[in-house]
């Protein structure tokens, strides 16, 4: 029904608002406009996240997919603007739709030539071989019709680390990459200081699984990258210290993405990274004795409340140990619940008390093994 409003006189069309969601998330509002582009109709989408506007683009088919899927199903309120009508509908809670159509004074809509879209850092046409073996990118550096979303969630990433470093003035940085796996991301890291930013970057992974880690090395061989290498490292057991500039921790499981946070707080890294993943210890024993009771009584809730409350401890203890940290939306509820990054930044030398964690930990008689490693090294005398 929405749909066949929008295709037909489709000349016509000006734009579509898609508004509110059925559920709190950060992209409230999309709006598709749509252009010409070799003879074919796309659609570029624009959401505003943080005042910063994203685009995407879709095909008339993938748009169509993207309507009748996702945005019926998670907004309720599709707004069309032709030449000389808007045409509203309303998505209530059962999936009925009322339509309501008035008269606008828009005259002579044409389908522009050329896309407007935003430049992303990484574009079309760049010959990164990563995206290629990732499925992202034809053998012919074009982006796969299908594969957009994943396209612009990787540009996401890239632009939260060019926002850090885009006045970096120094010609050489050390990464370090914990519980790295198959992810391509590490190779597109290094593509972006070294191919893009023309920094000399010399970045390690480290990863439980020796075929991994094998594989790993084979692809940054095949790819030139000759500063980028890959160990078998278990980041519990204890890691040599060593200069670092930056920590990338992409879904290390549990309590590894603990052991890579201290390793950080330990060696004074600069700018941390950190999606979490997997947040099992305070789910496993936490007890009720206080005001966050209610929360603990479904398995359902209780998991989510505590994965959450470990995250705020982690932002809370890189807070006491001196750094700036921002708790942002990495990836929309739509491709991943594991949608959290800390993004942190070694701002002073100064470590504060973290009454409030020993508070928590002492009330709900859990454990959270960063809490541990840092209590420990301050016994030890770490700074």
């Amino acid at each position: 029904m929405i749909f066949e409003e929008i295709n037909k006189d489709i000349e016509k069309l000006k734009k579509i608002v898609v508004s509110d969601p059925k559920v709190k998330i950060s992209e409230s509002k999309l709006t598709y406009r749509p252009y010409f582009k070799n003879g074919e109709i796309l659609f570029q989408e624009e959401v505003i996240i943080s005042n910063k506007a994203y685009h995407n683009n879709y095909t008339f088919v993938d748009f169509k997919e993207r309507l009748e899927k996702e945005l019926v199903a998670y907004y309720q309120q599709i707004f069309i603007m032709k030449e000389g009508s808007n045409i509203s509908f309303f998505i209530n809670p059962n999936g009925k739709i009322k339509r309501r159509e008035e008269k606008n004074k828009l005259l002579s809509v044409k389908l522009s030539e050329h896309n407007k879209e935003k430049k992303y850092i990484l574009e079309e046409g760049e010959k990164i071989p990563a995206l290629v073996d990732l499925g992202v990118f034809t053998t012919n550096f074009k982006v796969v019709s299908s594969k957009y979303d994943k396209f612009k969630q990787i540009n996401r990433f890239i632009e939260i680390i060019d926002n850090e470093f885009n006045t970096y003035d120094k010609k050489d940085i050390t990464i370090l990459d914990f519980g790295c796996g198959k992810s391509y991301l590490t190779f597109i890291i290094y593509y972006y200081f070294v191919v893009k930013r023309g920094i000399e970057a010399t970045i390690i992974g480290y990863d439980l699984k020796e075929d991994v880690v094998n594989s790993c090395n084979d692809l940054a061989k095949k790819y030139g990258y000759n500063n980028l290498h890959f160990e078998v490292k278990d980041v519990s057991k204890g890691l040599d210290d060593q200069k670092v500039d930056m920590l990338v921790s992409l879904h290390a499981c549990d309590t590894a993405t603990d052991y890579a946070l201290y390793y950080a707080i330990k060696n004074k890294v600069k700018n941390i990274f950190s999606v979490p993943c997997c947040q099992h210890q305070v789910n496993a024993n936490i007890k009720r004795g206080g005001d966050f009771d209610l929360l603990l009584k479904d398995g359902l809730i209780k998991e989510r409340f505590s994965a959450l409350l470990t995250d705020s401890i982690r932002a809370e203890i890189l807070r006491g140990m001196g750094y700036s940290v921002d708790v942002i939306e990495f990836v929309d509820f739509a491709h991943s619940p594991k949608n959290i990054m800390l993004r942190a930044k070694k701002v002073h030398g100064l470590n504060k008390s973290l009454e409030k964690v020993e508070g928590l930990v002492q009330k709900y008689g859990f454990e959270q093994e960063l809490y541990k490693l840092v209590k420990e090294g301050r016994k030890n005398g770490d700074k």
